[in-house]
Protein backbone atom coordinates (compact mmCIF):
# COMPACT_ATOMS: atom_id res chain seq x y z
CA UNK A 1 0.00 0.00 0.00
CA UNK A 2 2.91 2.21 0.51
CA UNK A 3 4.08 1.63 -3.09
CA UNK A 4 0.85 2.73 -4.24
CA UNK A 5 0.43 5.43 -2.35
CA UNK A 6 3.83 6.80 -3.29
CA UNK A 7 2.85 5.93 -7.31
CA UNK A 8 -0.18 8.39 -6.89
CA UNK A 9 2.01 11.35 -5.00
CA UNK A 10 4.78 10.84 -8.10
CA UNK A 11 1.58 10.73 -10.65
CA UNK A 12 -0.30 13.77 -8.98
CA UNK A 13 3.46 15.53 -8.91
CA UNK A 14 3.88 15.38 -12.53
CA UNK A 15 0.43 16.09 -13.68
CA UNK A 16 0.75 19.21 -11.28
CA UNK A 17 4.07 19.93 -12.91
CA UNK A 18 2.81 19.39 -16.50
CA UNK A 19 -0.33 21.79 -15.35
CA UNK A 20 2.25 24.32 -14.18
CA UNK A 21 4.12 24.22 -17.62
CA UNK A 22 0.87 24.48 -19.67
CA UNK A 23 -0.20 27.49 -18.02
CA UNK A 24 3.36 28.85 -18.27
CA UNK A 25 3.14 28.15 -21.93
CA UNK A 26 0.17 29.61 -22.05
CA UNK A 27 1.36 33.31 -19.98
CA UNK A 28 4.15 33.12 -22.27
CA UNK A 29 2.12 32.84 -25.56
CA UNK A 30 -0.57 35.81 -23.72
CA UNK A 31 2.83 37.77 -22.88
CA UNK A 32 4.18 37.62 -26.53
CA UNK A 33 0.71 38.37 -27.95
CA UNK A 34 0.41 41.34 -25.72
CA UNK A 35 3.60 42.55 -26.79
CA UNK A 36 2.85 41.93 -30.39
CA UNK A 37 -0.14 44.04 -29.84
CA UNK A 38 1.53 46.85 -27.76
CA UNK A 39 4.06 46.97 -30.93
CA UNK A 40 1.22 46.97 -33.55
CA UNK A 41 -0.48 50.08 -31.34
CA UNK A 42 2.60 51.80 -30.97
CA UNK A 43 3.41 51.67 -34.71
CA UNK A 44 -0.28 52.94 -35.38
CA UNK A 45 0.27 55.78 -33.11
CA UNK A 46 3.25 56.18 -34.49
CA UNK A 47 1.78 56.64 -38.19
CA UNK A 48 -0.81 58.71 -36.56
CA UNK A 49 1.15 61.33 -35.50
CA UNK A 50 3.08 61.55 -38.19
CA UNK A 51 -0.18 61.66 -40.51
CA UNK A 52 -0.88 64.27 -38.27
CA UNK A 53 2.01 66.12 -38.17
CA UNK A 54 2.15 66.37 -41.94
CA UNK A 55 -1.35 67.84 -41.69
CA UNK A 56 -0.46 70.39 -39.69
CA UNK A 57 2.69 71.23 -41.64
CA UNK A 58 0.59 71.48 -45.06
CA UNK A 59 -2.11 73.59 -42.93
CA UNK A 60 0.34 76.01 -42.27
CA UNK A 61 1.94 76.01 -45.52
CA UNK A 62 -1.43 77.00 -46.38
CA UNK A 63 -2.29 79.77 -44.02
CA UNK A 64 1.34 81.27 -44.82
CA UNK A 65 0.46 81.16 -48.63
CA UNK A 66 -3.06 82.61 -48.28
CA UNK A 67 -1.38 85.60 -46.08
CA UNK A 68 1.68 86.36 -47.80
CA UNK A 69 -1.21 86.60 -51.16
CA UNK A 70 -3.08 89.36 -48.72
CA UNK A 71 -0.01 90.92 -47.95
CA UNK A 72 0.76 91.20 -51.69
CA UNK A 73 -2.84 92.27 -52.11
CA UNK A 74 -2.37 95.19 -49.70
CA UNK A 75 0.77 96.19 -51.04
CA UNK A 76 -0.76 96.25 -54.35
CA UNK A 77 -3.24 98.25 -52.71
CA UNK A 78 -1.02 100.97 -50.77
CA UNK A 79 0.57 101.51 -54.02
CA UNK A 80 -2.37 102.25 -56.05
CA UNK A 81 -3.80 104.49 -53.61
CA UNK A 82 -0.27 106.20 -53.24
CA UNK A 83 -0.20 106.95 -56.68
CA UNK A 84 -4.20 108.07 -56.81
CA UNK A 85 -3.05 110.48 -54.06
CA UNK A 86 0.18 111.99 -55.51
CA UNK A 87 -2.28 112.34 -58.90
CA UNK A 88 -4.66 114.06 -56.41
CA UNK A 89 -1.96 116.66 -55.40
CA UNK A 90 -0.59 117.61 -58.70
CA UNK A 91 -4.23 117.86 -59.74
CA UNK A 92 -5.47 119.94 -56.84
CA UNK A 93 -2.47 121.95 -57.19
CA UNK A 94 -3.24 122.83 -60.69
CA UNK A 95 -6.70 123.27 -60.48
CA UNK A 96 -5.52 125.85 -57.77
CA UNK A 97 -3.48 127.55 -59.53
CA UNK A 98 -6.12 127.66 -61.93
CA UNK A 99 -9.01 129.45 -59.57
CA UNK A 100 -6.34 131.75 -58.14
CA UNK A 101 -5.43 132.75 -62.25
CA UNK A 102 -9.44 133.05 -63.01
CA UNK A 103 -9.79 135.42 -59.61
CA UNK A 104 -6.70 137.36 -60.49
CA UNK A 105 -8.21 137.76 -63.77
CA UNK A 106 -11.27 139.13 -62.91
CA UNK A 107 -10.26 141.11 -60.26
CA UNK A 108 -7.53 143.31 -62.97
CA UNK A 109 -10.27 143.18 -65.83
CA UNK A 110 -12.71 145.09 -63.36
CA UNK A 111 -9.98 147.62 -62.49
CA UNK A 112 -8.28 148.09 -66.20
CA UNK A 113 -11.48 150.73 -67.05
CA UNK A 114 -10.40 152.78 -63.89
CA UNK A 115 -6.75 152.49 -65.27
CA UNK A 116 -7.83 153.74 -68.95
CA UNK A 117 -9.93 157.29 -67.32
CA UNK A 118 -6.69 157.59 -65.13
CA UNK A 119 -5.02 157.39 -68.32
CA UNK A 120 -7.64 160.02 -69.65
CA UNK A 121 -6.86 161.97 -66.50
CA UNK A 122 -3.10 162.17 -67.01
CA UNK A 123 -3.47 163.65 -70.77
CA UNK A 124 -6.24 166.04 -70.15
CA UNK A 125 -3.83 167.75 -66.98
CA UNK A 126 -0.71 168.15 -70.09
CA UNK A 127 -3.42 169.47 -72.58
CA UNK A 128 -5.87 171.81 -69.93
CA UNK A 129 -4.65 173.76 -66.88
CA UNK A 130 -8.39 173.81 -65.77
CA UNK A 131 -8.48 172.78 -61.80
CA UNK A 132 -12.14 172.05 -62.21
CA UNK A 133 -11.62 169.45 -65.16
CA UNK A 134 -9.35 167.88 -63.12
CA UNK A 135 -10.86 167.40 -59.40
CA UNK A 136 -13.77 166.13 -62.15
CA UNK A 137 -11.78 163.47 -63.51
CA UNK A 138 -10.35 162.62 -60.25
CA UNK A 139 -13.56 162.43 -58.64
CA UNK A 140 -14.91 160.03 -61.33
CA UNK A 141 -12.39 157.70 -61.05
CA UNK A 142 -12.83 157.24 -57.44
CA UNK A 143 -16.65 156.76 -58.06
CA UNK A 144 -15.48 153.98 -60.47
CA UNK A 145 -13.13 152.88 -58.05
CA UNK A 146 -15.76 152.17 -55.33
CA UNK A 147 -18.40 150.71 -58.03
CA UNK A 148 -15.44 148.23 -58.83
CA UNK A 149 -14.95 147.37 -55.51
CA UNK A 150 -19.20 146.97 -54.79
CA UNK A 151 -18.73 144.60 -58.08
CA UNK A 152 -16.22 142.59 -56.33
CA UNK A 153 -18.14 142.11 -53.01
CA UNK A 154 -15.95 144.54 -51.00
CA UNK A 155 -17.45 147.26 -48.95
CA UNK A 156 -16.34 150.06 -46.82
CA UNK A 157 -17.23 149.99 -43.30
CA UNK A 158 -18.78 152.32 -41.88
CA UNK A 159 -17.67 153.67 -38.40
CA UNK A 160 -18.21 157.37 -37.51
CA UNK A 161 -20.96 157.69 -34.84
CA UNK A 162 -21.02 153.87 -34.62
CA UNK A 163 -19.77 152.14 -31.26
CA UNK A 164 -16.11 151.30 -31.22
CA UNK A 165 -15.31 147.49 -32.43
CA UNK A 166 -11.84 146.05 -31.99
CA UNK A 167 -13.00 143.45 -34.55
CA UNK A 168 -13.64 146.40 -37.30
CA UNK A 169 -11.62 149.53 -36.08
CA UNK A 170 -8.49 150.47 -34.74
CA UNK A 171 -8.13 153.30 -32.11
CA UNK A 172 -5.19 155.54 -32.66
CA UNK A 173 -6.70 158.43 -30.21
CA UNK A 174 -8.89 158.89 -27.38
CA UNK A 175 -10.26 161.95 -26.28
CA UNK A 176 -13.03 163.20 -23.79
CA UNK A 177 -15.76 164.75 -24.57
CA UNK A 178 -19.38 164.91 -23.04
CA UNK A 179 -21.03 165.85 -26.46
CA UNK A 180 -20.14 162.14 -27.51
CA UNK A 181 -21.30 158.55 -26.04
CA UNK A 182 -19.06 156.07 -24.44
CA UNK A 183 -16.88 154.24 -26.72
CA UNK A 184 -18.26 155.85 -29.59
CA UNK A 185 -16.29 156.91 -33.07
CA UNK A 186 -15.89 160.39 -33.85
CA UNK A 187 -13.59 160.54 -36.84
CA UNK A 188 -12.10 158.17 -39.26
CA UNK A 189 -8.56 158.93 -40.29
CA UNK A 190 -8.16 155.43 -42.89
CA UNK A 191 -10.87 154.03 -44.70
CA UNK A 192 -11.26 150.09 -43.93
CA UNK A 193 -12.65 147.61 -46.11
CA UNK A 194 -14.53 144.37 -45.19
CA UNK A 195 -15.17 141.11 -48.05
CA UNK A 196 -18.55 139.23 -46.72
CA UNK A 197 -17.13 138.72 -43.18
CA UNK A 198 -13.70 138.92 -43.83
CA UNK A 199 -12.23 142.56 -42.30
CA UNK A 200 -9.21 143.46 -45.25
CA UNK A 201 -8.26 146.26 -43.84
CA UNK A 202 -9.55 148.11 -40.55
CA UNK A 203 -10.47 151.50 -40.15
CA UNK A 204 -8.12 154.05 -38.44
CA UNK A 205 -10.29 155.59 -35.82
CA UNK A 206 -10.47 158.48 -33.07
CA UNK A 207 -12.47 157.49 -29.79
CA UNK A 208 -14.59 159.27 -27.50
CA UNK A 209 -14.74 158.57 -23.64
Amino acid sequence: MDKDKTVNETCETAEVNKSEEVDIKDEGAQDNQENQENQKSSEATGQETEVSENSEIESLKASLEEKTKRCDEYKDMLQRLAAEFDNYKKRTAREKEALYFDALSDVVSEFLPVIDNIERAINACKSENSQESMLEGIELINRQVKETLKKLGVEQIDCVGKRFDPNLHEAVMHIEDDTYEQNVVVEEFQKGYIFKDKVIRHSIVKVAN
